[in-house]
């Protein structure tokens, strides 16, 4: 299982319009390119999934995470804005900005602190939440007025 989290903008383009691959990988699901794909699994056409335009809304970034880092989030102060935003009232990304910034530098600043939280059954680890909350922190503050969701 997995948290998913969403930033959409009403009448936006998405670069999420188009064919995509993903896998799973270390906990997450990861897009990769047809290229990475032939060199991967050179044997095996992979599942496409198209996106197509026409939408009132763009989901203008989208990522998940393995439940199994939860623990870890909320050692770091930030499991309720990143798998219960909407009981914290977070309605917009740039009203994660701040918990995720501070979020990210007390994960960054001990890191064998947050490592012992690492799942014993191998999904997911610390360098995977410290992408994961890279990686969202910067969507936000590329898209600060965009709606947030996630799917738990």
């Amino acid at each position: 299982m997995s948290l998913d989290v969403y930033l959409t903008i009403e009448n936006a383009k998405s670069e999420l319009f188009g064919p995509h691959i993903y896998i799973r990988e270390n906990g997450q699901t990861k897009e990769i390119t047809r290229e990475e794909w032939d060199k991967r699994f050179p044997d095996r056409e992979p599942v496409v999934v198209k996106v197509e335009d026409g939408t009132a809304e763009a989901e203008v970034y989208t990522a998940n995470i393995t439940h199994n880092l939860g623990p870890m989030a909320s050692e770091a102060g930030i499991y309720q804005h990143l798998w219960r935003p909407d009981e914290i009232d977070i309605k917009k990304a740039k009203d994660l900005i701040e918990p995720l910034k501070d979020g990210l530098a007390l994960l960054q600043s001990d890191p064998e602190r947050f490592k012992a939280f690492n799942p014993s059954n191998g999904w997911g680890d610390y360098e995977g939440l410290l992408r994961f909350v890279g990686g969202y922190l910067t969507a936000c503050y590329w898209f600060p007025e965009a709606e947030v969701s996630v799917w738990r």
